[in-house]
Parts: structure tokens; C-alpha cells; sequence
């Protein structure tokens, strides 16, 4: 999944990300704002993940979300 397609339509997934992060409140996915960087860091901060883990966690959601989605597009 391209991650430009996520960042330009995040008010689309954010939605599914607070599905799949539910710590993560509306106003962090707002500050998120489709970056992957940032979605990365808060996965760190809130599940006490390792860097190496949110990046793997959010290449496979990207992956999931991505497929799932594109026939709605």
C-alpha cells in the first residue's frame, strides 16, 4: 500500500485506525494526520511498543486496510 494514498485520504481511514488502535483519541488521530511517522510514534507511546514493532504493525494495517478498501474508491 502506497502511504501517500493513506495521508492524502486520512480522514477516510481514520476511522479504521481507530478501530484497530482504540487508545489512540480522536484528537491524536487529528494530530496524526496521515502521517506515518507520527501514527508510529504514538503506537510507541501508547502500547509501549518497540520502533522496529509499530513500523511492522503499521506496514501490515496499511497493507489490510489498503485492499479492503480500493473497490469503494
Amino acid at each position: 500500500m502506497n502511504w501517500d494514498r493513506i495521508e492524502g485520504n486520512w480522514k477516510q481511514f481514520h476511522g479504521k485506525a481507530k478501530e484497530k488502535w482504540g487508545k489512540l483519541t480522536d484528537d491524536e488521530l487529528d494530530e496524526i494526520n496521515g502521517k506515518k511517522e507520527k501514527l508510529v510514534g504514538k503506537l510507541q507511546d501508547k502500547y509501549g511498543k518497540a520502533k522496529d514493532d509499530a513500523e511492522k504493525e503499521v506496514d501490515d494495517w496499511a497493507a489490510k486496510t489498503g485492499s479492503a478498501s480500493r473497490g469503494s474508491y
